[in-house]
């Protein structure tokens, strides 16, 4: 994979449709470094790239146009 997979922690609303979409590079993780699956406390979890070699770049393209707040992008 040439392009690396990223979310901008700002504008991140914890709506989790990248988890749900492609659970095999993004995760919900909370202010305190834990990661936390699913227990739904929007606004102290963002979504973080945990694994960027873990889907087909077409996957992550579905994860990045489903994203209602549109903060995931690919890095340079």
């Amino acid at each position: 994979m040439s392009r690396i997979p990223a979310v901008d922690q700002e504008c991140c609303i914890s709506c989790e449709v990248c988890v749900h979409l492609c659970p095999e590079v993004f995760r919900m993780e909370g202010e305190d470094g834990h990661s936390h699956g699913h227990d739904h406390d929007h606004g102290a979890h963002k979504s973080i790239v945990y694994n960027p070699t873990g889907a087909p770049e077409s996957k992550i393209e579905l994860a990045m146009d489903s994203c209602p707040a549109a903060c995931i992008y690919w890095r340079d």
